[in-house]
């Protein structure tokens, strides 16, 4: 018997993914996601946001949380290894209707997250200034990022889980309960954020505070979730015990959406150290800024092309490929739509999101031309995350891996480097070379993305009747 989104569900409640209408199914699956993902960014942006705000030290603070994010970023990274290489190998399995081999990989993503957060965790305590500093913080900004960043560290184990299983919530089909997890946090956060911060005057403790507590209220969310009736999958004690098999599957396919994560910690910790080298603290600011609208603009997308990808796991694994080529296609026109449209209110509005972060009038004046640069090539990035996501729900784990390192690691991280030398041999300013890098990693990667898998992928998903 087939269920509706959310309802209790019995072992067939996945079927509607093979056969229900498309359109509904994707907008009841994949808005929720998209706005679970934009939810879930307000937990670090809307610390940004009431901390470049202090009254006096705003700047410097927002410098220092830019300097922080490549290790939240990192932190991240470990949960997207877990969560998107487990959820998608449980979600095939259970259109094979393999439903034990689904709770093995979600036991065994559990241990592995758990040992994650305790390594990171000592790891980035012991070695936390040492890493701040080589992200960009200077002698006025290090006090502020130490002090963020030692408490929100304490946290770590409920990002991990939080983020880590909420793909195993929506690949289950309840998208509808993984936003409420991220929601329940954001709420939190956003509540507790002004309380400690100006309130209890905290500053950034204050914040990191109200993060790594809202964080715990969603962990607890999950538990419950997976405790209690509602679930498909279950969380047995047999399944906790790692196996080697199955970790190697769910690595295999986590490395992908890891390296895109984890490159983000390499790729800030090139743009943050540029911006301190030719533009100082005010440049650093507003390289944070420039971040933090990226993430807005992409994470939508990229949570909507996610909650798309449970009903393109499911029917590779049912072998229905010609609602595979559909689902595909409405995903591509909606995420290029979107971008397209993030990508215009930025170019005509920038002091509208730069104003978000700072209320420093000299900041926002300097930070809109290179907010309009920056974003100009993210136009082209819907046919990639769409593409990407769809790669990952096929379980092509080399593409789009090879996908991921093209962008930032072959492209972006090589390119911040040369272009400021470059700009500057030419006469032109070395921060605007360090702009410039973006879109056109942007356009490049995005392009040979949409090629390879029109190429490739388009010919592979023919039925054989076809």
């Amino acid at each position: 018997m087939a269920s509706t989104p959310d309802s209790k569900p019995s072992s067939s409640a996945d079927q509607r993914l093979g056969t229900a209408p498309l359109v509904p199914l994707i907008f009841s699956l994949a808005l929720p996601t998209a706005l679970a993902q934009l939810v879930n960014l307000l937990y670090n942006i809307v610390d940004r946001i009431y901390v470049g705000h202090i009254p006096g030290s705003g700047s410097l603070a927002l410098a220092a949380l830019g300097v922080t994010y490549p290790i939240i970023v990192l932190i991240t990274a470990f949960s997207n290894l877990v969560g998107m290489g487990g959820a998608p190998r449980a979600s095939v399995a259970m259109g094979r209707g393999d439903y034990k081999a689904a709770e093995k990989i979600l036991g065994n993503c559990i241990t592995l997250l758990i040992v994650l957060s305790v390594v990171l965790s000592v790891g980035f305590t012991v070695f936390g200034r040492e890493i701040l500093t080589l992200f960009g913080a200077s002698e006025n900004t290090l006090p502020y990022a130490m002090s963020y960043l030692n408490i929100y560290l304490m946290g770590t184990i409920f990002v991990q889980f939080t983020l880590g299983m909420t793909p195993f919530i929506t690949n289950q089909g309840f998208a509808k309960t993984s936003m409420a997890t991220t929601c329940i946090g954001a709420v939190c956060n956003i509540v507790l954020d002004p309380v400690f911060i100006y309130g209890l005057n905290m500053g950034v403790q204050g914040a990191a505070l109200a993060t790594i507590l809202s964080q715990a209220v969603s962990a607890v969310w999950v538990l419950w979730f997976f405790l209690g009736k509602r679930s498909v999958l279950r969380i047995r004690k047999h399944n906790l015990i790692p196996s080697g098999r199955v970790l190697a599957l769910v690595l295999s396919l986590g490395m992908s959406p890891f390296i895109m994560a984890a490159t983000e910690c390499l790729v800030q910790l090139v743009f943050n150290t540029g911006a301190a080298r030719y533009g100082g603290d005010d440049a650093v600011a507003i390289m944070s800024i420039l971040f933090s609208v990226a993430q807005m603009a992409q994470l939508p997308i990229q949570g909507f092309c996610q909650g798309v990808q449970p009903i393109i796991s499911y029917n590779f694994g049912a072998r229905r490929l010609e609602r595979v080529r559909e689902t595909f296609m409405i995903q591509l026109k909606i995420s290029l739509g979107v971008a397209v449209a993030v990508v215009g209110a930025v170019e005509l509005f920038p002091g509208l999101f730069l104003g978000m972060f700072s209320s420093d009038a000299a900041l926002i004046e300097l930070g809109a031309a290179p907010l309009r640069l920056y974003l100009l090539g993210f136009a082209f990035m819907g046919a990639q995350l769409a593409c990407q996501q769809t790669f990952l729900g096929l379980g092509e784990a080399k593409i789009s891996m090879f996908i991921a390192l093209l962008r930032k690691v072959i492209l972006l991280m090589p390119l911040a480097l040369i272009f400021p030398y470059l700009f500057s041999a030419f006469g032109l300013s070395p921060l605007l070379g360090l702009y410039v890098a973006e879109p056109v990693s942007d356009l490049v990667s995005a392009s040979t993305c949409t090629i390879i898998f029109f190429a490739v992928e388009w010919k592979k998903l023919r039925p054989a009747a076809a």
